[in-house]
């Protein structure tokens, strides 16, 4: 969810290491920002009237060499630290930027103030490594402290966003299994054997669906679930229902929240295709571009009614702001769900088309 998402990422297997990764270009610029930022402050500070540009550009070498090589250094120890505790993160860190800033201020010492001199008249200045070191420490903990916080906030977002998605999850599968269990019920006075078979596809249905606990499920498993649940509804329905399934070549990892086909297709068969005499037709059709998945199902809409799936209809169906939620809940303001009409070959069809990012 990239609205909930750190820019800075963190290994996968160490989900409580608050430490982002500095190795990344906008990590790095930050730093180079911040840093410079603190120069400009301790110059503005100081007692001297004017503004002195060469001490800028010497401060502003020796602080930016600092912040850099700090958090080169920590991010090669990025995986070695993520596996200790917090105390244990916090004291090397410390220690490590502290470390960095005395060398470079003992380097400084020698190469920049006292060379003329020469290294054996080199004196080094205990009060200059004490305020460094101290400011150094003072910095890295500060920024330390707001890492940790801004994962705590992060961990405390996605347990709300976690208990959102299930709420509206846990919505569905009522709906989905009253539905389903409604099929069963019509066969049985129509077809006896039929009823039967239905009862083992909606066994198998449910095992793959109601077994998984997760927000996200493969695509493809979505669209197998899908398909048995229209398996179903053709027993039910027979030759009035046509479904043509239309599906590009699709990325292997690609996820969908669970349960999001089904609604919209019970949805298409409740509005379009229950209340019409006549056949009806739904079309399912999913591509993959430019890091975008697109799911569009179209039904055709019943010849009494003007609004199709958009109208609220007496039953049981899932309501499309349900799956409309949880798209933005997971997938941010770049996720759609938008419903529409449009007329194909002297029929009025009614479409729900979904848009949103992969990978997020």
């Amino acid at each position: 969810m990239k609205h909930l998402r750190s820019a800075l990422s963190q290994p996968a297997e160490y989900p409580d290491f608050f430490l982002p990764d500095l190795c990344t270009p906008k990590a790095v610029l930050l730093l180079v920002l911040v840093a410079e930022l603190f120069v400009l402050v301790l110059v503005l500070a100081m007692p001297e009237p004017g503004f002195d540009w060469n001490y800028l550009a010497l401060t502003s070498l020796f602080v930016q060499w600092i912040v850099l090589v700090c958090a080169a250094l920590l991010c090669r120890l990025r995986r070695l630290l993520a596996r200790c505790s917090i105390p244990t993160i916090t004291i090397a860190s410390l220690a490590l930027c502290v470390t960095v800033t005395l060398v470079f201020t003992l380097g400084a010492e020698y190469f920049f103030y006292q060379l003329e001199a020469g290294l054996e008249a080199a004196v080094i200045n205990d009060w200059l490594l004490l305020r460094n070191g101290l400011i150094a420490a003072i910095i890295t903990g500060i920024l330390l402290r707001y890492f940790y916080l801004q994962k705590e906030l992060s961990r405390q977002q996605q347990a709300e966003l976690q208990a959102r998605i299930q709420s509206l999850q846990s919505r569905i599968h009522p709906h989905f299994l009253f539905n389903s269990m409604n099929s069963i019920a019509s066969l049985i006075h129509i077809d006896p054997d039929k009823a039967e078979q239905v009862v083992e596809d909606l066994s198998d249905l449910f095992r793959a669906s109601l077994a998984e606990t997760s927000v996200e499920v493969p695509l493809k498993q979505e669209i197998e679930l899908s398909r048995r649940y229209v398996n179903i509804e053709k027993y039910r329905f027979g030759d009035r229902l046509i479904l043509q399934w239309h599906i590009d070549d699709l990325p292997e990892d690609v996820m969908i929240p669970q349960l999001t086909l089904q609604p919209l297709l019970e949805n298409a068969i409740f509005h379009g295709i229950q209340p019409d005499p006549a056949p009806g037709a739904i079309t399912v059709e999913i591509a993959y571009c430019d890091n975008t998945l697109a799911i569009e199902i179209s039904n055709t809409m019943a010849q009494d009614t003007r609004h199709g799936g958009a109208n609220p209809h007496t039953g049981n169906s899932v309501a499309l702001g349900n799956i409309a939620a949880r798209l933005e809940a997971l997938y941010g303001d770049r996720a759609r769900l938008r419903t529409g009409t449009e007329t194909r070959s002297d029929r009025r069809w009614f479409k729900a088309q979904i848009t949103y990012p992969w990978p997020v």
